[in-house]
């Protein structure tokens, strides 16, 4: 391992600087799509109640390429010195530089996140289509992930594309064939969707949103049917482990609600990348004697 490491380090380098590059970006598509959805939705419900926009109302939310960044206590523009991905908020000590408000781990966790897993990716697959396709799929379930996290939200903006391109790879096929890709996305909504019908009749009330129903038949698209179920598993496992913590942290009780979507997006990374290791350490454990 170290061998190969040391032969290969400008292809690991080049792909650590590349993902700490795009996580910079997937943070700003985790901020500032849902304001952008937000905004688009209440303009669309005013066109078809025929209401008419009021003077008062919020501009629009800046766009997610164009416009730059700012801190959002002083509403100071940031300059490239302050945007260096990783370094920036290590320099600064995780404060802005003109008003010295904090800023969030979000920025570097997300950074690092991208980061690490453009570089277990490369590993794994190397420089193929097979490799820009997985880093395709990081790079959206971060963004999920971090969405979702913040305001419980699934946006189809997201899964939709998610779950085209799974099938349209399995095509070639590049990790499933068509049959197993189409079986996976059928499998993986449908049994959420049962779930989330039955915990509604049996208690009145909504376990999970449409859009976790949406994010796992996504990964079912990409990975076949036979990875749903450790992901399912796998997600309800951490789930509760770190809902718990999550919960206790912030003096919350049991009632209150947690996403479920980081944790299947967190779970299908895992599959897609150690499943077949975990399937047979799985076979190990359970079939020993």
């Amino acid at each position: 391992m170290i061998e190969v490491l040391s032969e290969g380090w400008p292809l690991y380098l080049a792909a650590g600087l590349f993902g700490l590059v795009v996580g910079s970006f997937l943070n700003v598509v985790i901020l500032r799509l849902p304001e952008r959805l937000m905004h688009d939705w209440r303009a669309q419900s005013r066109e078809m109640l025929g209401i008419e926009p009021a003077a008062a109302d919020a501009p629009a939310p800046p766009d997610i390429v164009f416009k730059r960044s700012h801190c959002p206590q002083c509403k100071h523009q940031l300059s490239v010195l302050d945007n260096i991905p990783l370094a920036s908020w290590l320099v600064l000590r995780g404060r802005c530089r003109y008003c010295k408000a904090p800023i969030s781990i979000q920025y570097p966790l997300v950074e690092a996140l991208s980061a690490a897993a453009t570089l277990v990716v490369v590993a794994k697959f190397g420089p193929t289509w097979a490799g820009a396709a997985g880093l395709a799929l990081s790079y959206l379930l971060i963004a999920l992930a971090g969405i979702d996290f913040r305001t419980q939200l699934l946006p189809d903006n997201l899964t939709l594309p998610l779950l085209w391109l799974g099938l349209l790879l399995s095509l070639q096929p590049v990790f499933v064939a068509p049959a197993d890709a189409i079986v996976g996305a059928a499998i993986g909504y449908l049994s959420l969707w049962s779930i989330y019908w039955l915990f509604k009749l049996l208690t009145g009330k909504e376990g999970m949103g449409y859009g976790d129903f949406k994010l796992l038949g996504a990964l079912g698209a990409w990975m076949g049917p036979k990875s749903l179920l450790p992901i399912v598993l796998l997600s309800s496992v951490v789930g509760a482990i770190l809902g718990s913590i999550i919960l206790a942290t912030r003096g919350k009780d049991s009632s209150t609600p947690i996403p479920f979507g980081p944790f299947i997006a967190v779970a299908g990374w895992i599959q897609f990348i150690w499943g077949e290791q975990l399937l047979q350490l799985y076979t190990q454990v359970l079939f020993v004697r």
